[in-house]
């Protein structure tokens, strides 16, 4: 890697911002020895040509030995990110590559069978004439030899260990903050009757929460799942169905087969934990540190990973199996106006499941006022679960404000929200885990609601087992990132602004309780929070920009004194108080346990 040429490798005509002053620091931080480098980069920095600046310093081909690693990776977990990439001309030289179930085939016939169903998979010895020019293979032999190939995080890790993807001088991860959550996840081994072919031809033993009875169990899943791949093996020709099938056998074998051979392995870092039931049994992996090293640290020889909410250089590394006397941290500077992206305290009391069925009247209320203030300005309502999504949006019915409001559910999600983000009226939409990856730049997004603080869910045995062990400062901080992430996509560029109005008190008392995790530009958002002044709940007044009587409605105003104004002044109180009784919400567990987040199961 040459750090000399990543200013000189920035593909824009000019920077703008900090773009300039970061990649210097980028430089200096390879310079310096560091062999991984994380950028905090806040939205709008133009991350994508940082992460392509810092690719063009990989080694060439023509100044490699035939050992050496050249050229660079750039991948990210978000599939919209990889699409804005496609999308950018200024990253042209950027080779995306995909799935196999992304392409379809080509011959007659089969133009609608995706290219991992396609007759090449399905026929024993097949030569496929038109192979040259299938998309798919077209595509991978394209990014496999040029100089920068761009991948999901998915597909980066399947093809570890590939003869076609080999290691490379650099590898670029954007929106890296949840490296280690993707990695669990993609770790995790889900075995039901949806997910195992042959699960009918299996018992499922009793090993909830017992490690050494699910290893047995795999052995044993192995073995059948062996079995019934080499009889499809053995046909000739297979049904893409029976294709399926087999694949899908074959991935469950490595699967298994890495985890017993994890679990097995003294010198690995990796926790497991298992669920079951007689229905299922859920694996799972507890910083999977050694799987990391397989899939993405032993990809390259530098990495660069890019995400505005690192919050925490330590923290981070020993997630990820970083070494962090090894890794330096770059902080870009916020070049957003403060005054254009403001926090409003709209609080109207907890969203825990115990006070949830109080406060979501009130919170509904409070999205209505929002409207009216709003009328002919497109907003989204961050419901955190599809029971409050589905609760929320009875309520605002019951107001007589659905006329402006779409939601979706997990069929629709990616549908609604493009027909949302079409639309010319200014609806309101009612959207579920949509935090991250989502650009509302300009009129596509003016306002947006966060009703729920993102905790994890403690039912979850990976987050129960980490606060059983103590892990709180791990726990707030995760949900702080993903309310951080949430306040960024309505403003999107240093001339656009958008209104981030925050109804539950419980992320009153997150930013309390992560402040020390805090980027310093949202450190400044949170203390230059207000409380604001909003119109009565005032149905016409919020539907005017859709039934065009603006200019015929004139919202009525709250006064301090107000019951609504004085909800919201006490929600604030309450949101930061820090009595045992409040946080523990009725479950006091012991002096000091901060539990009245915590047990809610959404």
């Amino acid at each position: 890697m040459n750090p000399e040429r990543i200013v000189g490798e920035f593909p824009a005509p000019e920077f703008r911002g900090a773009q300039q002053q970061a990649l210097q620091d980028v430089r200096e931080a390879f310079e310096a020895g560091n062999d991984v480098v994380l950028v905090r980069a806040p939205t709008g920095s133009g991350k994508s040509l940082i992460a392509r600046a810092i690719m063009g310093c990989a080694r060439h081909v023509e100044d490699a030995d035939p050992v050496d690693a050249t050229g660079a990776y750039y991948t990210t977990p978000q599939v919209s990110q990889l699409d804005d990439v496609a999308e950018d001309d200024l990253l042209d030289d950027l080779k995306l590559i995909r799935g196999k179930s992304n392409y379809t085939c080509i011959l007659p016939g089969e133009e609608d069978t995706p290219v991992d169903r396609a007759p090449c998979a399905r026929e024993r010895g097949y030569d496929c004439a038109v192979k040259h020019r299938c998309p798919y293979f077209s595509d991978r032999a394209i990014a496999s030899s040029r100089e920068f190939a761009a991948m999901t995080l998915a597909y980066f890790m399947r093809t570890a260990g590939s003869e076609v993807f080999r290691k490379r001088d650099v590898c670029v991860v954007d929106e890296a903050h949840g490296l280690a959550e993707w990695a669990e996840m993609y770790a995790t081994i889900d075995l039901n009757e949806h997910t195992v072919p042959v699960w009918e031809d299996v018992r499922v033993p009793d090993v909830d929460g017992d490690p050494d009875g699910a290893v047995n169990f795999a052995e044993h899943l192995v073995r059948t799942c062996e079995s019934a791949k080499d009889e499809l093996l053995g046909q000739d020709e297979l049904t893409p169905e029976e294709a399926g099938k087999r694949d899908r056998l074959q991935e469950l074998i490595s699967e298994l087969n890495w985890f017993v051979e994890d679990y097995n392995d003294p010198e690995s870092a990796t926790t497991w934990v298992v669920d079951a039931d007689d229905q299922s049994v859920t694996v799972k992996p507890m910083d999977p540190e050694r799987y990391l090293k397989h899939t993405v640290w032993d990809r390259a020889n530098k990495h660069a990973l890019l995400s505005a909410t690192i919050l925490n250089k330590e923290a981070f590394c020993r997630s990820v199996g970083l070494d962090p006397s090894n890794v330096a941290l770059v902080d870009v500077e916020h070049t957003f106006p403060l005054e254009n992206r403001p926090l409003y305290d709209v609080t109207q009391g907890k969203m825990t499941y115990e006070e949830r069925e109080t406060t979501l009247p009130k919170v509904a209320e409070t999205i209505v006022r929002v409207m009216a203030h709003h009328p002919d300005e497109k907003g989204i309502v961050h419901a955190h679960s599809y029971d409050i999504a589905e609760k929320l949006a009875g309520q605002l019915e019951d107001f007589g404000v659905g006329d402006r409001v779409r939601t979706h559910d997990s069929d629709t999600r990616d549908a609604e929200l493009e027909r949302w983000k079409d639309s010319d009226d200014p609806e309101v939409f009612v959207a579920v885990k949509m935090e991250e990856a989502l650009d509302l730049k300009y009129d596509l997004g003016r306002w947006q609601v966060l009703c729920k603080a993102p905790f994890l869910n403690t039912n979850d045995s990976r987050v129960a087992a980490r606060l059983a062990d103590g892990q709180w400062a791990w726990y707030y901080r995760t949900a702080l990132r993903t309310v951080i992430q949430g306040c960024g996509r309505v403003v999107r560029a240093p001339d656009d602004h958008g209104a981030t109005y925050v109804a539950d008190a419980s992320i009153l008392d997150l930013f309390d309780r992560a402040r020390t995790d805090m980027p310093p530009w949202f450190r400044d958002q949170v203390d230059a929070m207000t409380t604001p002044d909003l119109p009565e709940p005032d149905p016409a007044a919020a539907l005017a920009g859709i039934t065009g009587e603006i200019d015929q409605v004139e919202p009525t105003y709250a006064s301090e004194s107000s019951s609504a104004s004085s909800a919201s002044s006490s929600a604030r109180t309450s949101g930061r108080s820090n009595t045992s009784d409040d946080r523990d919400g009725g479950r006091s567990s012991g002096s000091g346990s901060p539990l009245a987040d915590v047990w809610d199961a959404e």
